[in-house]
């Protein structure tokens, strides 16, 4: 798994330098930028929404008050970390529904940008047509729908985890994780759906290469500390290098 967590990595310099090359830059652009605006709104809200829920928690279990009664300077550095855990759990899990969203947005531009890259790749062209369109979408659609509903799963259940002092500290690394890994999944299936895998055979693949799923999700995420410039870029680098990685993945074969 780790070498396709590097293959993956790798795939995002030979995004650029392809994305360059072939002058696809309206394409990444304007939804980049319609991207950035709904991300920027939508996460100063989810951390102030996150802040009240926190605050609300807390005063509704009375765990402020018997702070309070304690005077414990360890217990009271011990929940403010549980605080902040939580806070960033509730954060990565606004994030993935807004992901979602876009995604299911986004897809008919995220299965045009992947086909594009695979014909330039391969010099094969893919016959267009808006049946097919219409179809890849409600597939996306669904797919989307499903990687919901499981990681939601997921993060609840590791939202209870991080109640728990010091134990609860290491969640929000495995909620990152969980995240890379389903957003991707839905980069790759573009790939796959275009290859005529059904809904389950692409999940059966795309579990056989998680790593590829986990080291692209992985990279999304860390241009996202690149303000402006990384929020534009992040979900069409993304689709492009997913493209590449699993093209030469199955070159490989």
């Amino acid at each position: 798994m780790l070498k396709e967590i590097v293959i993956a990595i790798q795939s995002y310099s030979r995004a650029h330098r392809f994305i360059s090359k072939h002058n696809l830059w309206k394409w990444i652009i304007i939804p980049g930028i319609l991207y950035m605006i709904l991300f920027l709104a939508g996460m100063i809200f989810f951390w102030a929404s996150s802040g009240s829920a926190v605050t609300y928690l807390s005063h509704s279990l009375g765990i402020d008050r018997w702070l309070h009664r304690q005077e414990s300077g360890i217990l009271s550095f011990l929940f403010m970390m549980g605080e902040i855990m939580i806070r960033l759990i509730l954060v990565l899990f606004y994030f993935s529904l807004f992901k979602y969203l876009f995604l299911i947005l986004g897809s008919p531009l995220f299965a045009y940008l992947s086909e594009k890259t695979e014909a330039i790749i391969s010099g094969k062209e893919f016959p267009v047509s808006w049946e097919q369109l219409l179809k890849d979408i409600a597939r996306g659609i669904k797919l989307a729908l499903r990687n919901t509903l499981w990681q939601t799963v997921y993060s609840v259940s590791l939202l209870i985890l991080s109640f728990f002092p010091v134990v609860g500290w290491i969640t929000p690394v495995i909620v990152l994780f969980v995240e890379c890994y389903y957003y991707g999944f839905s980069m790759l299936d573009y790939s796959c759906e275009r290859h005529k895998l059904s809904p389950s055979e692409s999940i059966e693949y795309i579990g056989k290469h998680k790593g590829l799923a986990i080291g692209n999700g992985m990279v999304f995420y860390l241009m996202h500390l690149v303000p402006i410039v990384g929020w534009v870029l992040a979900p069409a680098y993304a689709v492009i290098a997913a493209t590449i990685s699993l093209y030469y993945q199955n070159k490989e074969v």
